[in-house]
């Protein structure tokens, strides 16, 4: 009796290590399943908004615009976070064009970009070509406002920075050659547009040739 006693307890002591073993790879898999789940997911990119702001906030003084001294804080009014490396999840390029008066504004460049803090936007620029670079660690929608609040330059449909609409002065946006109305700082960046702001007198504007198109490197 005492044998087959000792037989059951065996038979216990197995069969409850075996549920421990089998909860535990459960537990571990699970987690595991989670965090790559979760590096995969727009969620683990925290800072990123659902919907881009629509407004743009900054300067309304004329031009030139440089890039912002604190790029941090020009970031943060945006919406956006600052982060260690560009975000790869979605990684596309708009191309603006800032025409005032008849002649070029340059975009410039390290808007969202910290160099002393080696901190960088998922919306930025590199140099002074105008290209305005998304690259993010999730998927979601940005907006020219967002670019304009970074560059720290204020925007809305009768005005840019410190040029405003009146009697003889016209603020018009325009998407692949096309003209959009309302808002400019409503305007999405999507893959290869080119956006352009064009200010000035009916005769001025009359002689600016808005670009339908820029001539993409093969890299971007």
């Amino acid at each position: 009796m005492r044998a087959e006693q000792a037989r059951r307890d065996r038979r216990r002591r197995l069969l409850v290590r075996g549920t421990i073993g089998l909860v535990l790879l459960a537990v571990v898999g699970g987690v595991a399943t989670a965090i790559a789940t979760d590096q995969n997911s727009p969620r683990s990119a925290p800072g990123i908004p659902a919907h881009p702001r629509t407004t743009a906030e900054g300067r309304t003084t004329p031009p030139p615009w440089p890039a912002p001294g604190d790029p941090a804080a020009a970031v943060a009014a945006a919406g956006l976070p600052m982060l260690g490396a560009e975000g790869t999840e979605l990684h596309i390029h708009a191309h603006l064009d800032v025409l005032v008066d008849g002649k070029p504004v340059e975009v410039p460049a390290l808007v969202g970009i910290d160099e002393a803090a080696r901190r960088i936007s998922p919306l930025h620029t590199h140099d002074g070509s105008g290209v305005i670079h998304v690259e993010s660690p999730a998927k979601a929608d940005f907006s020219l406002g967002q670019f304009l609040t970074e560059w720290q330059v204020s925007a809305s449909a009768d005005h840019l920075g410190g040029l405003k609409t009146d009697a003889t002065h016209t603020l018009r946006a325009y998407v692949n050659g096309r003209p959009v109305d309302g808002d400019p700082a409503a305007i999405p960046l999507n893959a290869h547009d080119e956006i352009a702001l064009v200010y000035g007198t009916a005769a001025e504007n009359a002689a600016v040739q808005v670009p339908s198109s820029y001539a993409w490197p093969a890299d971007l």
